[in-house]
């Protein structure tokens, strides 16, 4: 048997693979190998079936291997493990997983979608029964299975980023007790540090216990099934374990043939999908990309972006050409009705590149504020000094995220200035946005603070001086005083903005001090500082985002 193009891997990118190819060649012969029961599954979508939102398999399941053969006449084997490549015979060896028959099959050009796999490390008792994994519709119906015989009732999540606080969030919204275990100080690392306490302490007042900087040292359990959890923060008892940890490239095929692999064991491929030998390609989740800022390496395994390298490979495959231009990085997660999204660079990766990045971060409603259901968002901008050029933004609330984000998407592919986002002409209407657009907003305040024009400060920054018995400046609070009756800083001063001009001389022993004002979402501070600055106080500045966007506890 041989095939003029053959794939290995059935999920996004080998689907992907296949159906372009199918319609760039309307002739060629093409087969696809899969190790699953199952093709062009949403992995995605996971989380959401286990919380009944997604109601049936069926839902999850985009194509069939009957559909792809009727659709686009491409031959699907499932259940067949690709052992080994002969790229000089132009051979795979296939192990069929049911039969247990092994046999010979040749392509003219090879394509590997072979994606990741889930992390196991070696912790102790990590073989025990009752230890998952989520990275295949199969395991989900496992997990499933369990939660229908009330099996599990209390879940220890190992992993704080993405899968595991949706996983998380759809065990919570099923009364089942869960626990998210994170050993880095923050869950979600790719978010900045102010927005995933934000997001923790949602997490926390839905009932989700979070622990983060804990190490899991071993697992412990009665007649072969995991029942305790060790820890660097304590020992937690539990019934059931979600490892997610993240995942790995299944790049092994592609390493024992000798293939250039890249950035953490991918699969290393032009832009165009081509990797070190001239008839065999790769795309998705086994394959290294490059970062749309940075131009360097990257892996950021996406759905979408395998998609996207599936669609590229294909064209080049038969004889066209295209390039996937790389990542962003871009992301958005639901944490019950707390939306956040990100792209592009953060603050810390950002110098860790080599720039020198300055941020701020605004709040405001997402629509105009007297239209029903409008509600706060919070904006963080990061550029670039001096150029003034946008590395990434980030943003999070209770109102619209992915619109703004899929706008900063565009400008940061574009290479825009801030300048250029502060002037763009958005689309207004009271049901859909401010007058003056979130983003726009956002960048004027931040061209304002590279100017000079505006001096801030973050929440964490201010916290630590707050934190610091040796700080010897002044938190004033500018609301009115029901406002600041209801919530305040801890040791704040309140001076209502109306009253701020006849009671200066309160404050006057602050002048050559730092005074950090507050009100809200900023608007009022930033008044505030123009004021304070008019009398001499040189060293005022505003909390970025305001109170809104404040983290820790307030009084």
């Amino acid at each position: 048997m041989r095939y003029d193009v053959l794939i290995i891997g059935g999920v996004a990118a080998g689907t992907k693979i296949a159906a372009k190819t199918r319609r760039e060649d309307l002739d060629c012969s093409i087969g696809l190998f899969t190790e699953d029961d199952d093709i062009s599954y949403a992995g995605c979508g996971l989380p959401y079936y286990l919380g009944g939102i997604i109601q049936t398999r069926r839902q999850l399941v985009v194509r069939k291997p009957e559909q792809l053969k009727e659709l686009n006449n491409v031959d699907v084997m499932v259940k067949q493990q690709v052992r080994a490549i002969d790229p000089e015979a132009h051979t795979v060896e296939v192990l069929d997983l049911e039969s247990g028959e092994s046999r010979t099959v040749g392509y003219g050009k090879l394509a590997l979608a072979t994606g990741a796999r889930s992390l196991r490390p070696p912790i102790p008792g990590i073989e025990m029964e009752g230890i998952h994994t989520l990275r295949s519709v199969q395991d989900a119906d496992t997990i499933l299975a369990l939660i229908s015989e009330d099996a599990i009732g209390h879940v220890v999540i190992v992993g704080g980023g993405f899968i595991g606080i949706e996983v998380a969030e759809n065990f919570a919204e099923r009364g089942i007790e869960c626990t998210v275990v994170e050993m880095l100080p923050q869950i979600l690392p790719p978010f900045e540090e102010e927005i995933a306490k934000h997001l923790e302490k949602h997490l926390r007042a839905n009932k989700v216990t979070v622990l983060t900087g804990a190490k899991v040292e071993g697992f412990e359990g009665e007649g072969g099934r995991v029942t305790k959890v060790k820890t660097t923060k304590g020992v937690i008892r539990t019934d059931f374990v979600l490892l997610s940890i993240g995942v790995t490239p299944n790049s092994e095929l592609a390493k024992n043939i000798g293939l250039e692999l890249g950035l953490r064991n991918t699969i290393k491929a032009d832009p165009s999908g081509r990797t070190s030998h001239p008839d065999i390609f790769t795309a998705g989740d086994c394959t290294g990309t490059r970062h749309v800022i940075t131009g360097k390496e990257a892996w950021i395994p996406m759905g979408s972006t395998a998609n996207k390298q599936g669609r590229v490979a294909a064209l080049t495959l038969t004889g066209s050409h295209d390039e996937f231009p790389g990542t962003l990085g871009t992301t958005v997660v639901k944490v019950f009705d707390l939306f956040a999204g990100r792209t592009g660079l953060g603050m810390k990766e950002a110098r860790d590149a080599g720039f020198d990045p300055v941020s701020c971060m605004v709040t405001t409603k997402d629509k105009a504020h007297y239209y029903p259901g409008a509600e706060p968002i919070s904006i963080t901008l990061i550029a670039e000094k001096g150029t003034g050029r946008l590395l990434g933004g980030q943003i999070y609330g209770r109102g619209v995220v992915d619109k703004p984000i899929d706008a900063l998407v565009v400008a940061l592919s574009l290479g825009a200035k801030v300048e250029n986002l502060s002037k763009m002409d958005f689309a207004y209407a009271p049901p859909f946005s401010t007058a003056i657009n979130p983003l726009n907003l956002a960048a004027t305040v931040l061209v304002n603070k590279m100017s000079g024009k505006m001096q801030g400060i973050g929440s964490l920054d201010l916290h630590e001086r707050l934190l610091d018995p040796d700080w010897s400046g002044l938190v004033l609070d500018i609301r009115e005083i029901p406002e600041y009756t209801i919530s305040a800083i801890p040791g704040s001063v309140n001076i209502p903005f109306t009253e701020l001009e006849s009671r200066i001389t309160e404050i006057a022993g602050y002048k050559d001090k730092e005074i950090a004002l507050i009100c809200g979402l900023g608007r009022r501070a930033f008044e505030g500082y123009l004021r304070l600055r008019k009398h001499g106080f040189v060293k005022a500045m505003l909390l970025e985002g305001g109170l809104k966007a404040w983290p820790y506890e307030v009084e």
